[in-house]
């Protein structure tokens, strides 16, 4: 009898050590901002918070304007909360959130980091769970719609205010110096390129979604941007899908893959609060997965 009590002990033990752990979503916006910081459950950036947008998703808020270094503290908040422990995430992107994101690992993500609880306060911040820490955090991949990592001309050129310190950061050579875009702590970047650009936005080279070129968008390497477009158009380099070096041989980062390239010049680059454009193509990707 003692025996069969043990076993069971041992049985309820794992069971909630298993009901314990947990998946989430993290979607990072980009520049402009717009959810409350602290508070995972706002999606205003993004469109209603009731639309499906992948298991347990969270809003990871940060301000959209000041610069990367100020605000990474803001997403490494969330990344402690709810990718340590038992529990992994799945992180989405949006724009200027590539860039936060590429940088948070590159220059955090072989930190220790407290195990959290995943139970935060008003400040977007979960209490310690054991006391014990781990390397990083646990990130099954990151998903980046229209991803700024490789910065915009648009920020070189001025047309964004340029008393914004993110727009300062947004500047090509900027961006593309700000850390070392192949240290991703082996976590793939999965890229989403859209191409509906306008006449506005002629100073991008290439294909565009009006706000970021394919350089950018398709994680080609390089100190600074280069012309890529879609196959249809004969007068510059392909953008390749996958992890393929692009027409004319020029690398993409490490464990960057091109999983989506807008060939028929359909979406743009904004979200439009309603989960719009490129965004709306890697949400339908996210919930559609196998998560």
């Amino acid at each position: 009898m003692k025996t069969i009590r043990m076993i069971g002990a041992l049985c309820l033990f794992l069971v909630s050590g298993w009901a314990a752990a947990a998946n989430y979503t993290l979607w990072i916006n980009g520049r402009t901002g717009g959810g409350a910081i602290g508070n995972y459950n706002d999606f205003s950036y993004w469109g209603p918070g009731t639309t499906a947008a992948g298991v347990n998703k969270k809003s990871v808020n940060w301000d959209g304007r000041s610069s990367i270094a100020s605000q990474s503290g803001k997403v490494r908040d969330a990344l402690d909360c709810f990718c340590t422990g038992s529990n992994w995430c799945y992180v989405v992107t949006h724009s200027a959130g590539d860039l936060m994101m590429g940088y948070t690992l590159a220059n955090y993500g072989g930190s220790a980091r407290l195990k959290k609880n995943a139970s935060a306060n008003s400040a977007g911040v979960c209490g310690n769970s054991d006391g014990s820490t781990q390397t990083g955090w646990n990130i099954k991949w990151v998903r980046a719609a229209s991803g700024a990592a490789g910065g915009s001309e648009l920020s070189d050129v001025g047309s964004w205010t340029t008393s914004e310190p993110l727009v300062q950061d947004l500047k090509t050579s900027t961006a593309r110096a700000m850390y070392n875009h192949n240290t991703t702590r082996n976590i793939w970047f999965y890229m989403y390129a859209a191409a509906k650009g306008t006449a506005y936005s002629g100073v991008l080279p290439g294909q565009d979604d009006e706000a970021v070129a394919y350089h950018s968008t398709g994680g080609a390497a390089g100190s600074s941007g280069g012309s890529y477009c879609n196959p249809s158009d004969w007068f510059c380099n392909d953008l390749t899908l996958g992890t393929a070096a692009n027409e004319g041989g020029s690398a993409k980062w490490s464990y960057h893959s091109v999983v989506f390239r807008d060939d028929s010049e359909a979406y743009n680059h904004y979200a439009n609060g309603n989960w719009g454009g490129i965004v709306g193509v890697v949400r339908s990707a996210v919930v559609n997965s196998a998560l």
